[in-house]
Formats: structure tokens, C-alpha cells, sequence
């Protein structure tokens, strides 16, 4: 399907925006969703002039993580652009990765006469955790000229980072995990499966090494597990795929991470959803497509909190009209995955969209809800086919075939 997208690309001088309100999709408490509870105007009275639809991240019946949910609004099929754990966990961590990097999944562990008795150390608390993940980045920061780069997580969790000088080819993460899953065996070795990863393999047996000397005076965590290895998936550049410019505003590091992956402008940013709006507008004149990044309904939703989610669908309505004001050729609307305040996670429920275009039916959906949206002329499709519609509508996809 690129392939033939590619093939099809023209130049114009189009603005596409892409607004994601992360986790907007949600399901009813007493007969109403988020959506539906919401006082949107603004919202409602664009879905009546949109294309409206609900699109299905991954699959039917899958619950999407961030990374898939995003890759798919950006045109890519997440089933086939998979990013490995390792590298998603660090990218949750705010690391900038690089084509040349491996990045690992990491536990502390509890070992005792070379049998791990505790896979996860007792599950210490995140600050004991972080004063282990300092100090091994006080005496390991390098290992056979790789750099390596260590950044806590939450508890026992932690990544780790083995940074090359040259680039790497993408089976070189292809290396078992360490952690045998059950207490009681010893730990395993990372065995390199291919013949690439075999350089990479050495470097992680060293620092097996060298971590368990750091940590030897250690009670619980006196071991390091390492799972996930992977590098960042070898997909063309979003310019590559799309032709288009594109700027990511995102005060999430995760968001910026995936942006960077597919080498958009994701600068750093802090601020609110109306600063990135001013921001957006100041960048309008240098970039064909915008990707806006608003965080806090899905974090709504991840607590539960209905109200508190209805009401920063709310806070984002107020302030659409200065999106409107630039009068994009396209607009999209939408979140990159469900949640529903009734299930506090992701889910699997197709996600409500709007994408304003003048070549657009319209008068379809009444306002933007998702049985609104069940009614509109998009239907229910797949995530990754979105970004091509956001191009056919800003006339820069010639006609396929005679």
C-alpha cells in the first residue's frame, strides 16, 4: 500500500493538521460516553461539516499501546512496523534514540549462588531503584567503546541503552532474553540469533559482569535481567512515505520519540494545550503537516475519573477555534486509541474521527460522539488508511492507473 502511495505523490502547497486528543474514545456510565457528557460546541458543529468515522488502531478486538496507535494515524500498518519492547520502554523514558542504538528492558534481581530466588527484587520502591540506576552509570558508561546509557523506570524496571558509532543492521537486537521467567533457575545468557547480534551479544555477557560487581554489596538487587533488546524499526521516514514536511508538538517525550522515529521535527516542549496551539501557529508557514499532541484525557481516563476526562475534552473545545481561525485544507480530528473512564486502560473500541476537507459529504454525523460518528461516511476502517484520506483530500495523490 506505500508503495502505491508513493508512486501517486504530488507537491502542493496544502496544510494538513492532525490533532490527537490521546484516549479520546470512551463507553457509557449512566447512558453516556466522555464524548457524549462533554459541552463541546466547537466539536460538534465541525463533525457536522466533517467526514466523520470510527477507525480501528490494529485490529479488531486488539488494545493498541501508544506506539501502535500512533504509527497507524501516521500512515503506517502497526502489525507490520512493529516496535520492539525495549525500544518502547525507552522511548516511555524520554530517550532520544538513534539509529545506532540497542535498547534493553532491564530488572533488578535478587541472586543467590547463581539462582535468581526474586525476578524482581523484591519490587523496590522506584527511589532505591533510581540511586542503583545512578550508580551504574557512575561506573559503567562505556563497554568496548559503546557507550552506555541507563535510565530508571518505575520500581524494579529500568532500560538500558548500548549506543554504537556505526549503524546497525536490524537483526542485530535479535538476542534472548536473559530472565528465564521463574525463580529458582539460574539466569540464562544472552545468546546472539543471528550473526550480526553476536558483537551485540558480547557487549551485554560484559555487562552482566560488571553490574553484578557494582551491585554485589546489594541485599536484594544484585542482579540485572535483560529482556526485549531491539532497535528502532527500519521504516521509511515519514517524508519518504508521505512527502510531506511535518512538525510534531507534543510535551510528552514519548510522543516526540515516536515523531523522531519517523524523522519529523519534534522539538522539545513544555506547556499547555494552548501554548502548543501558539506554537503551531508561529511554525504554520514552514511545514506542510502538524501533528498536536493533547495528553491529559487519556490520563483522565486511565484513573477513571469521567468528569475529569469529559471536562479536558472540554478544555480542548474552547480553544479549537484558534486551529479553526488557520482554515487548514485538511483537519483531522481524533485519538489514537480508547479509554474508557468505565475500564481506567487502552481498549480495543474503534476511535471517533473527524477530518474537515471542502471535499468532504458532511451533514452525515450530528456531533462528535462516537454514535455520531457511527454514522458518518467514513464508516469503521482501519487506523493506517487515515493518512492517505488527509492526502487524497489535500489533492496531492494523482489518479492510480488509466
Amino acid at each position: 500500500m506505500q508503495s502505491v502511495i508513493k508512486s501517486l505523490l504530488q507537491k502542493n502547497k496544502s496544510k494538513i493538521i492532525l490533532v490527537v486528543l490521546d484516549g479520546v474514545g470512551g463507553l457509557p456510565i449512566n447512558g453516556k460516553t466522555e464524548l457524549e457528557q462533554a459541552k463541546k460546541p466547537n466539536l460538534d458543529k465541525l463533525a457536522q461539516v466533517s467526514a466523520c468515522g470510527l477507525h480501528i488502531p490494529v485490529s479488531y478486538g486488539i488494545t493498541p499501546g501508544s506506539g501502535p496507535g500512533h504509527l497507524g494515524l501516521f500512515g503506517y500498518n502497526p502489525l507490520e512496523c512493529q516496535i520492539g519492547r525495549g525500544v518502547l520502554e525507552a522511548l516511555g523514558l524520554g530517550i532520544e534514540l538513534k539509529k545506532t542504538d540497542v535498547a534493553i528492558r532491564c530488572n533488578y534481581a535478587t541472586l543467590k549462588d547463581n539462582i535468581i530466588t526474586d525476578r524482581r527484587a523484591g519490587r523496590i520502591q522506584t527511589e532505591e531503584s533510581k540511586k542503583l540506576t545512578e550508580k551504574l552509570q557512575q561506573e559503567i558508561s562505556f563497554i568496548d567503546n559503546v557507550e552506555i546509557i541507563f535510565a530508571q523506570g518505575m520500581e524494579h524496571r529500568f532500560v538500558t541503552i548500548f549506543r554504537f558509532k556505526e549503524l546497525l543492521t536490524p537483526d542485530s537486537a535479535l538476542i534472548s532474553d536473559t530472565d528465564p521467567q521463574k525463580e529458582g533457575l539460574p539466569p540464562l545468557l544472552p545468546r546472539p540469533l543471528s550473526e550480526n547480534a553476536i558483537k551485540v551479544s558480547a557487549i551485554a555477557e560484559k555487562l552482566l559482569a560488571k553490574s553484578k560487581e557494582v551491585l554485589k554489596h546489594n541485599s536484594k538487587a544484585n542482579f540485572i535481567l535483560l529482556r526485549g533488546f531491539s532497535t528502532t524499526p527500519d521504516i521509511p521516514t515519514f517524508y519518504e512515505a508521505f512527502g510531506l514536511k511535518a512538525l510534531a508538538i507534543a510535551a510528552y517525550p514519548m510522543y516526540r520519540g515516536l515523531a523522531r522515529l519517523i524523522e519529523m521535527d519534534a522539538p522539545i516542549f513544555t506547556g499547555t494545550v494552548e501554548d502548543e496551539i501558539n506554537f503551531l501557529i508561529e511554525r504554520y508557514n514552514d511545514y506542510d503537516f502538524f501533528f498536536l499532541h493533547v495528553k491529559k484525557i487519556d490520563s483522565y481516563g486511565e484513573d477513571g475519573n469521567f468528569e475529569g476526562k469529559a471536562s479536558e475534552i472540554e478544555a480542548f473545545d474552547k480553544v479549537l477555534p484558534k486551529i479553526l481561525e488557520l482554515n487548514p485544507d485538511v483537519l483531522i480530528i481524533t485519538g489514537d486509541h480508547s479509554t474508557p473512564a468505565l475500564l481506567k486502560s487502552h481498549s480495543w473500541h474503534p476511535v471517533p474521527v473527524l477530518l474537515k476537507s471542502p471535499f468532504v459529504l458532511g451533514r452525515t454525523s450530528n456531533a462528535f460522539t462516537e454514535r455520531e460518528c457511527l454514522k458518518g461516511e467514513l464508516g469503521i476502517f482501519q487506523s493506517m488508511h487515515l493518512l492517505p484520506l488527509a492526502l487524497a483530500n489535500s489533492m496531492r495523490l494523482k489518479k492510480y492507473g488509466a
